[in-house]
């Protein structure tokens, strides 16, 4: 497995992925699966605007995705980091989202962030919750039923963790 900078042309692997955990899963909150041109649209724009995104693959292909992207647009949170990290449902498990997220930690540590945040669609996402536990984030909170997907309400938990010097230093 090689980890790397995600490319244009890796959008349409990228899609598929997203697709299948849009469709069958609930660590996101969308119900109708973007489209290629879609997902080109939202990495030109998240790329444009500095966010980190990163693939694994082998000779497969990708077997998964991670991004870090700025938490709000507003300039007070402008060292914080949002991570989102999804895996081709063949490969779950299998220790590609624990090495994508931890370049993705590495890599916004080194561009000045402070904090990374995990947003994790459903507290019954018990594989997320432990990859982001396993890689030193710790819960910051829930919130209650503000999710409805596949007929139940879903909750949202938050996570952290600090980057290089955290909120122990000025930037």
């Amino acid at each position: 497995m090689r980890i790397r900078p995600a490319a244009p042309a890796d959008i349409p692997e990228i899609q598929a992925i997203y697709a299948h955990h849009v469709l069958s899963g609930t660590g996101t909150f969308e119900e109708v699966p973007p489209s290629v041109e879609e997902m080109a649209g939202r990495f030109a724009t998240l790329t444009g605007a500095g966010a980190i995104w990163l693939v694994a693959e082998d000779a497969t292909g990708v077997l998964g995705y991670a991004y870090g992207a700025r938490y709000h647009t507003r300039s007070a949170y402008r060292f914080t980091v949002e991570d989102s990290v999804y895996i081709r449902d063949d490969r779950r498990a299998g220790g590609v989202g624990r090495a994508l997220l931890a370049e993705i930690i590495t890599a916004a540590t080194a561009a000045g962030y402070r904090q990374m945040l995990a947003v994790i669609g459903d507290s019954a996402n018990a594989g997320s919750i432990a990859l982001h536990r396993r890689a030193g984030f710790a819960e910051a909170g829930r919130l209650i039923g503000v999710g409805y997907k596949f007929g139940r309400w879903r909750d949202v938990v938050l996570m952290q963790r600090p980057l290089g010097e955290g909120a122990t230093t000025q930037p």
